[in-house]
């Protein structure tokens, strides 16, 4: 018999997902606080440098999330269930929502100067897309997993 072969959708969701929650954690943890300690005299032009070298890593695995999704939702891979789709394509929603309503304007306020509450807050809501993200990528695996046991395969489990 020939090994089954993991749907490149699923494989791609789990990927770009997992990296996605290390960046966030990242970001989280070490990126956003740092920020702070910046030169704020210069602080636009710092901001401008981590916004555009951070969307040349962000932007490609935000990308293919959402592809993903799409796709999983209109072929859904065999034991995947409707509920973790819909489950990850809100997740997904979620956090492009909150990266879009209050982390870029959040962004766009310090490009002009550097400003204590938008940072604070920046900070403060930036806890919202870091605990999004990692349930996305509890939820990617489960549909990894889910798809594994229909097709009667097994997976390595977390000690």
């Amino acid at each position: 018999t020939t090994p089954a072969k993991i749907p490149a959708v699923l494989l791609l969701q789990v990927l770009a997902t997992v990296f996605m929650t290390g960046v966030i954690w990242y970001v989280q943890l070490v990126h956003y606080p740092l920020m702070a300690g910046w030169p704020h005299d210069d602080f636009p032009r710092w901001e401008a440098a981590h916004r555009e070298q951070t969307g040349l890593v962000v932007v490609p695995a935000m990308l293919a999330e959402g592809l993903a999704v799409v796709v999983i939702l209109a072929w859904r891979p065999v034991g995947v269930s409707a509920r973790l789709a819909w489950s990850g394509a809100a997740l997904l929603l979620a956090i492009w929502a909150s990266t879009f309503a209050i982390q870029v304007p959040l962004h766009e306020q310090l490009s002009a100067a550097w400003n204590d509450a938008a940072h604070a807050r920046l900070v403060q809501s930036n806890w919202l897309r870091t605990a999004l993200w990692s349930a996305r990528a509890g939820v990617a695996i489960a549909m990894l997993q889910g798809w594994a046991a229909a097709e009667k395969l097994a997976l390595p489990r977390p000690a």
